[in-house]
Parts: structure tokens; C-alpha cells; sequence
């Protein structure tokens, strides 16, 4: 993309993308495609978490977000906590020096300002502070597009995401809920506009794109231990899930329901084993999906879908596939009620097998109507993420690359 007087536009991508989690990765996919789509000579590289894995699948330079290849891993000797505090001030200067080679940059979704699970402050919010006040001082414009977020208690992470959010040039909420957060923690948000996740934008599978088994139940699952403050009873809550699910999933094979169980992040592939270990049936399987785009072509073909992980309930709901949320945070919630879903939610915290069953025969009982339901609100969210990209092309590139045309709505 080249600018009024002829230069090439540098656009920056920046976030944990390529470390293995999909819904991460689909959003930043979402954003290349309109990239692509509307400003196609754009010179595009990332900042990530996973630079190998993002050049391969995306086709663009990435360079690695830390320094200390060993960032997100415990340290407990003096050499590892020495070399941490050492790739703390590296990053400074590294991801100055990336910022002022852009532009823009871009965050692509994602729950950058939320600490719904467990986080640290020295490590993504302390990243994200670096690239936003890099950009305020460098006169890079940094661009939160469609971003979760949500109260933060610990004082040193909700500090940096509240400065990371005021420096930054250009926000927008994947809810009104992140919007109301943000405000409740000291920031401006008078202008700024809530717009459906990214990958609401993704192409959908054809119908019958995957020939899915009759009565197939998808369950998305999930290596969950709680969030920042359930830290003291992680191993509860994890114990507590995983038994529910364990329970829900040896009734369903009771009744001869084959069950498909799919992950969002490679992490999960723990409570993948622990599950197969416990109902030892052929008729629970086990996908492996390498993107959103796995994951809806394996919802597509089922009856039904339970699942925790946010990104997991977006795939269901954009095949228009039925599906019942185990939610760990206020975002769950809220994507479910304004996708016409709010009754089909339980807390991924207190799984009760007994009524999820209950909550799980309501689902199928309404299930054509749930379907109707789901394919009016997907065609609003396509309408309104078209509205997020043309204001995207206003806000943040030059006036002589305005003439693009929104896109149409898949």
C-alpha cells in the first residue's frame, strides 16, 4: 500500500500469535485477510510469540516478541530470574526499534486487556505497555482492534494495561463489557466502538462441508485451572472440571452418542488424554485441528457443541451450530446472550454434570429454532465488522488510500 506522496504504507502485526493458540491466531488471520482484501501492497511483518510458526502459516517476516526465548517458562535460579530481568530491559530498546520501523501496528483481538486467566505483569502486559508507549513517543500509530477486556485487581498488570490502552491511537471492543472495564479502570472511552470478535469475519464452512457422524456431539475442552485470583484452588477447580466433563461425556456414550473431542490451544491436549483414559469408547475420538478453520469444519458436521474456550464457542456459533458454553469469564456470557444463546451457559468453575445434561436435552430440543437464530445474528456481525474495517482505513491510513471501498459481507 503506498501513501498520498507514493511511499509504501509498513503495517506491524503484534500479540501472541504462533504460540500454538488458535484463537489468537484466527484473529490475526482475520486482519491479513482485510489487509490483503483493501490494502494489498501493504508491507506487512509481526512481532510474536511464535515468529517461526507465523511465517510459515501467514507468509510474512515475524520477529519473536522476547528476547528471553525462556520468558513465559518458571524461573527459579539465580541465572534464569537474572537473564529475565536482563530480557526486560532488552525488550525496551527491541521493541522500540521495531515500532519505529511501522506506520501502524495492529493487535488483532485477542483478550489484551484482560487477565480473566492466569498472567503475570512482567510478561504480555509489560510487552504490550513497551509497544504502546513506543508508538505514542515514536509517532507510530498502535491500533487495538476488537480486543477483550475486563477489571483487573493485581495493581501492577492493571496499571500497565490501563497505560497501554491510553497510549494507544486507535480502540475498539469485542463487547460492551470490555468497553465498560476499560472506563471502570480510568480510561476515556467516549469514542471508542464495540464491533464483534475478528474471526466473525472468517469464511464459514459450506454446509455439508465435513460429513459428520448422526448425533455427533463436539466438545471443546479446555486446561483450565481458573483465572489470576483463583490461583489457591487452581487444582480444585481443574479437578472439579475435568470430572464433570468426564461424567457428562460417559452418559452421552451411555446413549450411544459419539462424541469428537477438539482442543483450542496445545495445552489442552492434557485434558485430551485424561478424558480418552477415563471413557474408554470408541465412540469418543479425538480431532487435531491446526486452526479456527479445523475447528468450524469439525462443528459444522456435528449436532451439537459444548465447549469452554472463547474461540471454540466463536467456531460453533459462526457454523450455526447449537452450543452449549462452559463459561470462566463475563465474556462467554456476553457473546452468548447477544448470539441468542444466554440461556445455554454453565460455569466452568462449579461443573455439575446433572444439570449440564439438563441444559444439554434444552439445547437439542430447540435446536432448529437455535439454528434460525444464529444465522440472523451472523449476518449482523458480518455487517458490522464490514463497518470495523472501513473505519479502520479512516482512522489509521492515509488519506490518499481512503478510496477503498468497505467489503462485502461474506
Amino acid at each position: 500500500m503506498t501513501s498520498a506522496d507514493g511511499t509504501v504504507v509498513r503495517v506491524g502485526v503484534f500479540g501472541l500469535l504462533g504460540s500454538g493458540n488458535f484463537g489468537n491466531d484466527g484473529s490475526l488471520e482475520a486482519v491479513l485477510r482485510y489487509l490483503r482484501a483493501e490494502h494489498p501492497e501493504a508491507v506487512v511483518d509481526a512481532l510474536c510469540g511464535g515468529p517461526e510458526a507465523v511465517t510459515a502459516r501467514f507468509r510474512i517476516p515475524a520477529t519473536r516478541l522476547h528476547w528471553n526465548r525462556a520468558e513465559y517458562r518458571t524461573a527459579s535460579r539465580a541465572g534464569a530470574i537474572a537473564a529475565k530481568g536482563v530480557g526486560k530491559l532488552v525488550d525496551v530498546f527491541r521493541t522500540a526499534a521495531w515500532v519505529r520501523r511501522h506506520d501502524v501496528v495492529i493487535v488483532p483481538g485477542m483478550g489484551v486487556l484482560e487477565a480473566t486467566l492466569p498472567l503475570r505483569p512482567w510478561g504480555f502486559p509489560y510487552a504490550l505497555f513497551l509497544l504502546c508507549a513506543s508508538g505514542r513517543l515514536l509517532g507510530t500509530r498502535v491500533a487495538l482492534v476488537s480486543v477483550g477486556a475486563a477489571e483487573i485487581r493485581n495493581r501492577p498488570t492493571r496499571a500497565l494495561v490501563r497505560w497501554s490502552a491510553r497510549l494507544a491511537a486507535y480502540r475498539s471492543y469485542r463487547d460492551t463489557q470490555s468497553r465498560d472495564a476499560m472506563r471502570a479502570m480510568g480510561v476515556d472511552t467516549a469514542r471508542d466502538e464495540v464491533y464483534p470478535d475478528l474471526a466473525f469475519s472468517l469464511p464459514t464452512p459450506q454446509a455439508g462441508a465435513a460429513t459428520g457422524t448422526p448425533g455427533r456431539v463436539c466438545l471443546g475442552v479446555m486446561d483450565f485451572h481458573g483465572g489470576n485470583d483463583d490461583r489457591d484452588r487452581a487444582e480444585e477447580i481443574h479437578r472439579r472440571y475435568l470430572e464433570g466433563t468426564i461424567r457428562f461425556v460417559r452418559t452421552l456414550v451411555a446413549e450411544g452418542r459419539p462424541v469428537r473431542l477438539l482442543t483450542g490451544d496445545q495445552c489442552d491436549l492434557a485434558v485430551v488424554a485424561a478424558i480418552l483414559d477415563a471413557v474408554d469408547s470408541p465412540l469418543v475420538t479425538a480431532a487435531e485441528p491446526a486452526s479456527l478453520a479445523d475447528l468450524m469444519h469439525e462443528m459444522a458436521a456435528a449436532d451439537t457443541v459444548v465447549a469452554v474456550r472463547y474461540h471454540n464457542l466463536i467456531c460453533a456459533l459462526k457454523t450455526g451450530t447449537p452450543v452449549l458454553a462452559l463459561c470462566y469469564a463475563a465474556k462467554s456470557d456476553a457473546l452468548m446472550d447477544r448470539m441468542g444463546l444466554g440461556a445455554y451457559c454453565h460455569p466452568a468453575r462449579q461443573v455439575d454434570a446433572d444439570r449440564l445434561l439438563e441444559q444439554f436435552r434444552d439445547l437439542e430440543k430447540h435446536a432448529a429454532e437455535l439454528r434460525r437464530t444464529l444465522a440472523e445474528r451472523n449476518r449482523v456481525a458480518a455487517r458490522q465488522l464490514d463497518r470495523q474495517f472501513a473505519a479502520l482505513t479512516t482512522t489509521l491510513f492515509p488519506a490518499g488510500d481512503h478510496a477503498h471501498a468497505p467489503r462485502k459481507a461474506a
